[in-house]
């Protein structure tokens, strides 16, 4: 019985650690009305604007609310109280790891009226001190530094999603046999990995350049903390990499590519002459491609996993 009790014991132990990293994020603020007292026992609402998902929290007696471990992505958020006019707060961008604080001000009127704010300017930082860059594989993709072939990817020749330090101050990359990366000058490779907050850092020590990595193509969002992060993200000398996986939306929507490397498109070495009167190309190869596709679970006459199941 008293084995029992302790393999229960670790095992929430463990859980604990588990739930404790998350690739999620958080919006969190204060409500006050016109005359800037708060305002207690509101209804704050988050609602994820490609999957339908909502996510609801309350005002405290002090006016501040928290809506934590919301997936990556826009949302819209309505604050909502008898007595007063609702307020709607549009294109929110909620990252990876990140506190967005989003303060309200309401306005005495009907609940059916409402103001909707659709451009705020940016508040400073106010909610944690720690330094990270959000990079999306939309920038990246629009950027030419995921290269393919041993000499610019890794030892595979596959599009590496470490490449984005490059995207950021402070850091280096080096492809090669094994992909080289320092952040702030700590030791190489020392930087912890996390996917969807779980942890897939390379447990073969300090300079081992192999990490569990997932498909550029399946990446939404990857945020990179540099320094200052929070305790949770133990196990850390170089940094954080906390990236998140596309999930599906309302709508369907896919992707097809293919990177590749072709002789025919590179110059010819020079003082060269393949027998022709041209320039000699070595020939050089390599493609990665593949598609995507992502949307509600739809079984015809069956199941619409629409606003449910993607």
């Amino acid at each position: 019985m008293r084995i029992l009790t302790l393999i229960l014991l670790f095992s929430m132990l463990f859980s604990m650690a588990g739930f404790a990293q998350s690739d999620r994020g958080t919006i969190t603020g204060t409500i006050t009305d016109a005359a800037g007292g708060v305002v207690a026992n509101a209804s704050v609402e988050a609602r994820q604007v490609g999957t339908g998902a909502v996510y609801q929290a309350g005002t405290s007696a002090t006016g501040n609310y928290t809506i934590s471990q919301l997936p990556a992505g826009n949302y819209e958020m309505t604050v909502t109280l008898a007595g007063f006019k609702k307020f709607v707060r549009q294109g929110l961008a909620v990252e990876v790891a990140q506190t967005l604080r989003i303060d309200a001000q309401l306005e005495v009127g009907n609940t059916t009226e409402s103001i909707t704010v659709t451009e705020a300017v940016p508040l400073l930082k106010t909610e944690s001190g720690e330094v990270s860059h959000n990079v999306t594989t939309e920038r990246v993709d629009s950027l030419p530094i995921l290269g393919i072939g041993s000499s610019q990817a890794s030892s595979s020749g596959v599009r590496n999603p470490l490449v984005i330090v490059q995207l950021i101050p402070g850091t280096t990359f080096i492809a090669g046999s094994t992909s080289t990366v320092r952040i702030n000058g700590a030791p190489t490779n020392s930087q912890s990995m996390l996917i969807e907050g779980q942890d897939a850092t390379n447990m073969l020590g300090q300079g081992a350049g192999a990490q569990s990595q997932a498909s550029v193509d399946a990446i939404q969002e990857i945020a990179v903390q540099t320094s200052n992060y929070a305790a949770e993200f133990g196990q850390a000398g170089g940094g954080v990499f906390n990236q998140t996986i596309k999930s599906g939306t309302n709508q369907f929507h896919g992707t097809a590519y293919d990177y590749f490397v072709n002789e025919a498109l590179n110059a010819g070495q020079p003082f060269t002459n393949d027998g022709s009167g041209k320039l000699l190309r070595p020939t050089a190869r390599r493609n990665d491609y593949g598609g995507t596709i992502g949307g509600p679970v739809w079984i015809p006459k069956i199941y619409n996993g629409h606003d449910k199941t993607f």
